[in-house]
């Protein structure tokens, strides 16, 4: 072997594993770009559920952002501490399915059906775009958003349920009397707020009440 031959040897191979490495990096970035790109779509996601001011509907991605904000400044409601960043990622994220599988109505008995297999399908398929440790993480927090065993997600669905109610309330029951839904319905609908946050579910009961007495839900 010839002076300077392990030396060079070496910094080949230093040379070609920095080189893997940033083709690793700009992959993974790209597959996060695409992501992003990808989910923008949400913007495009009609709700039932109508704006205050001008009586449009509200799109998922409005709807995502709504929440989010809301677990910043209630959080102090929440029926135990809970970890606020996991409760953010899950809002966040957990209409992203709607993507592929729509909006289904609350209140839409035949659409509900098969919601959860249609949402479980999107699931697999949109986070699955991720970099691999990213969508096990991410799936895991839709997962548990679900499933509502935690703290953190009982707090997020008490969240989810109470923002379209205190819209409903506030646009005269728009969705509420163009479907016909009932108080009986909307408490069903509404009543596990009480467990993400106690507090919260005692006013959205009054507001449920008063919306019968000023016409906009059915008693």
């Amino acid at each position: 072997m010839k002076p300077g031959d392990t030396e060079r040897s070496d910094t080949e191979r230093s040379d070609t594993e920095r080189s893997d490495t940033e083709r690793s990096d700009t992959n993974r970035l790209e597959t996060q770009l695409d992501f992003i790109l990808e989910v923008d779509k949400l913007k495009q996601v009609l709700r039932q559920t109508v704006l205050i001011a001008d009586r449009r509907p509200e799109n998922d991605a409005e709807h995502s952002w709504h929440l989010s904000l809301m677990a910043v400044l209630l959080v102090e409601h929440a029926a135990s501490e809970v970890d606020l960043l996991k409760v953010l990622r899950m809002l966040l994220i957990h209409d992203l399915v709607e993507i592929d599988a729509g909006d289904t109505f609350a209140y839409d008995e035949v659409g509900n059906r098969d919601k959860a297999e249609r949402e479980q399908r999107a699931a697999t398929r949109i986070f699955g775009l991720l970099p691999e440790d990213q969508a096990q993480r991410y799936r895991a927090i839709w997962d548990e958003f679900e499933e509502r065993h935690t703290a953190e997600a009982r707090y997020a669905a008490a969240l989810d349920r109470l923002q379209p109610l205190l819209l409903n309330f506030h646009t005269e029951g728009a969705a509420w009397r163009k479907h016909g839904i009932s108080r009986a319905q909307v408490l069903a609908r509404n009543e596990h707020i009480g467990e993400g946050a106690p507090a919260l579910w005692q006013r959205a009961r009054r507001l449920i009440d008063e919306a019968v007495t000023l016409g906009y839900l059915d008693a």
